[in-house]
């Protein structure tokens, strides 16, 4: 719901970066819409800090954060690409790095973020792991080290994507959404369900967080398995 009142489809496989092996098809053409949409979403205030969730799991979060994240780099845009998936991460796998440092260890030790922040083979794009499992994942999030590591990172990258957790399962993406510029909330049409959407959108709402759109993933529109559109509609 782009706008406050846009819905965004698109379809997409297994979690891959479709968007660098695939810049040319219908369905990466569909995750640059998503940048310009962000982009374009407010007049007022610049969106440096832009948090990826969703209502349940399996929603493809994950995937969306690293293909928009991908979509920003090529356009020029110096961007940074978190796990702060502190329960169950991906973002290592998705691009092949280590783990062993990441999220968690700079707000936990203290270190420099510049130690831990990876390079990919993606030009203008870098990524933080989570790092190791921490047995309080909210309570880090929600400590002012995350803050003020979110906001110098906002001042050192044109845009931050944060991957977190689904919102009906712990309170990490209710946490982080005070702190972001605005929120995005994938939902798997093939499994959508409109009370827990309502429930998700309803916890961000409490959380005062700036939702600035509805991604629905897994809707094929095309009329044969190989092509894929986008359509806005009313919500």
């Amino acid at each position: 719901m782009f706008g406050k009142n846009k819905k965004h489809t698109y379809s997409s496989g297994p979690r891959e970066l479709i968007v660098e092996k695939q810049p040319k098809s219908p369905i990466s053409e569909q995750f640059r819409t998503i940048r310009t949409n962000i982009m374009y979403s407010s007049v007022d205030t610049e969106i440096k800090t832009v948090l990826f969730t969703s209502a349940s799991p399996g929603a493809g979060k994950s995937t969306m954060a690293a293909n928009v994240a991908v979509a920003y780099a090529q356009s020029g845009k110096r961007t940074l690409l978190i796990d702060a998936d502190l329960r169950r991460p991906t973002t290592h796998y998705t691009f092949e790095a280590t783990n062993q440092r990441g999220l968690s260890t700079v707000i936990i030790n203290d270190m420099p973020a510049a130690d831990v922040v990876k390079e990919t083979n993606i030009e203008n794009l870098e990524i933080m792991t989570s790092g190791p499992i921490p047995p309080n994942p909210s309570e880090l999030l929600a400590s002012r080290k995350t803050s003020l590591l979110l906001k110098t990172f906002a001042m050192d990258y044109d845009i931050v994507l944060i991957d977190t957790p689904p919102l009906l399962a712990v309170t990490d993406a209710q946490v982080l959404s005070k702190i972001v510029d605005g929120v995005i909330l994938v939902t798997n049409v093939e499994a959508n369900n409109r009370g827990h959407l309502q429930d998700a959108k309803a916890l961000l709402e409490k959380a005062d967080a700036n939702i600035l759109g509805v991604v629905m993933n897994n809707k094929n529109m095309g009329r044969s398995k190989d092509e894929y559109y986008y359509y806005y509609g009313s919500e």
